[in-house]
């Protein structure tokens, strides 16, 4: 082996490989798609913490998906180690919620469609379920469910409670009741009849009535 032969090399060879305009073109989507889908997962987020590191996270992942798939994609051998090499990964952050999935799996599915070469389906896609997932999240159901919580006297003052959360209410159910020395505390699953909340005041200024708050859930509530 002479001198010259240590620079021929498959390393060297691969430099040329991808070239610089499907870097920039490929990176360059990936960035823009990814910030399209942290701007949807921003404005769609269900939760109550929001986490703006896991909306970053959407476009890095956006991005390295893209940047995996282009070296792929243009070297056999490569692939087959890089699946080697992902097959040791292992991710053990908790997805606290359902849709955090769905935003990863959309993330990464652009990544591989961009780098692939299908930038129409890659961008019509993203803008199409963006879309989708914008308005089925955005979109209020007066049927969902609230839970209110009342404090009462006795049995007198729980009956008048429950009648007057039935007659403001499109449903309501009893979830769990608590009894102590003096007091009750009743749980109730109601649904509005429409966004006016005011009976809630009403039944709080009610003789008997010590307290009444209302909150929503998301259905995993158990009574």
């Amino acid at each position: 082996m002479t001198f010259s032969d240590i620079f021929k090399s498959n390393f060297l060879e691969n430099v040329t490989a991808v070239s610089g305009l499907d870097m920039v073109l490929g990176l360059g989507l990936a960035f823009a798609l990814g910030v399209f889908i942290f701007f949807i997962y921003k404005k769609t987020y269900p939760g109550v913490m929001y986490s703006s590191s896991f909306g970053v996270t959407l476009v890095a992942l956006t991005m390295i998906t893209t940047l995996v798939i282009l070296a792929v994609t243009s070297n056999v051998v490569l692939s087959l180690g890089m699946v080697g090499a992902l097959s040791i990964v292992r991710f053990r952050t908790a997805i606290k919620e359902p849709m955090d999935i769905a935003f990863l799996f959309w993330s990464i599915a652009a990544g591989i469609v961009l780098a692939a070469g299908m930038i129409p389906l890659a961008v019509f896609g993203s803008i199409f379920i963006g879309i989708v997932i914008f308005i089925f999240t955005n979109h209020k159901d007066m049927s969902n469910p609230y839970i209110v919580v009342v404090r009462c006297d006795g049995t007198a003052s729980e009956e008048r409670a429950t009648g007057f959360i039935r007659e403001n209410t499109k449903k309501c159910t009893v979830k769990s009741k608590s009894v102590t020395s003096g007091e009750t505390e009743v749980n109730y699953e109601v649904r509005l009849k429409d966004e006016n909340t005011e009976f809630i005041n009403i039944l709080a200024d009610t003789d008997g009535i010590r307290s009444a708050v209302m909150v929503t859930y998301n259905g995993d509530y158990m009574g």
